[in-house]
């Protein structure tokens, strides 16, 4: 008899390779464009506006193919493995990696990059796949959640005003008399106590 777990499996939706790739040679040609013109405005020669594409547009070049065979790798391992995890991103940083890594034209630079990559790309997605973290629980409202934060962490008036002191917004109860007796005291004018 199959147990519950195996009858919950989730059924695995298979993704466009092709499309995936062009996406990603799209997104990643238009980084490597990006650094293709500071590139081009770093030389010391005066090179023309086209120097972006002529005389560093090889940058471009190997950032759309780092992309394509991202986007490929990626989806092309999860429908041969019909799953979803980490591994899939990481052997496509490996592969776009190593692509990034044939600039420098030797062996281990395109181990070493491809290596680099994979572990980047698999830990990222591994963790989250969000710099900031893991997802909040998808059921609670976020204003709900930041009010019962303010409530559970909220300190008493007086702890804060003996931290702080009286001033700068916060004041204790009392506080218009004792500021009129320091106001008789040190400078002696009748401040009225209403």
């Amino acid at each position: 008899m199959a147990s519950e777990d195996e009858a919950v499996q989730e059924v695995y939706h298979p993704k466009d390779a092709v499309g995936k790739a062009i996406e990603a040679t799209l997104i990643l040609g238009a980084a490597g464009l990006t650094v293709s013109a500071i590139q081009n405005t770093l030389t010391k020669q005066n090179v023309s506006g086209w120097g972006v594409f002529t005389r560093t547009g090889g940058t471009i070049g190997m950032f759309a193919a780092a992309g394509c065979a991202h986007g490929f790798t990626n989806a092309a391992a999860a429908n041969l493995r019909e799953k979803d995890d980490s591994w899939n991103p990481a052997i496509g940083g490996f592969f776009s990696g190593a692509i990034l890594g044939m600039r420098f034209r030797t062996f281990p630079s395109v181990l070493g990059f491809g290596a680099a990559l994979a572990v980047v790309q698999g830990v990222f997605d591994y963790t989250g796949g969000k710099f900031s973290g893991y997802d909040k629980d998808p059921n609670v409202d976020e204003y709900e959640r930041k009010e019962n934060l303010r409530k559970s962490r909220r300190r008493p008036i007086q702890e804060t005003l003996e931290q702080l002191g009286e001033g700068r917004g916060i004041y204790g109860p009392g506080y218009r008399e004792r500021r009129a007796d320091r106001i008789k005291e040190n400078y002696g004018i009748d401040v009225p106590r209403t």
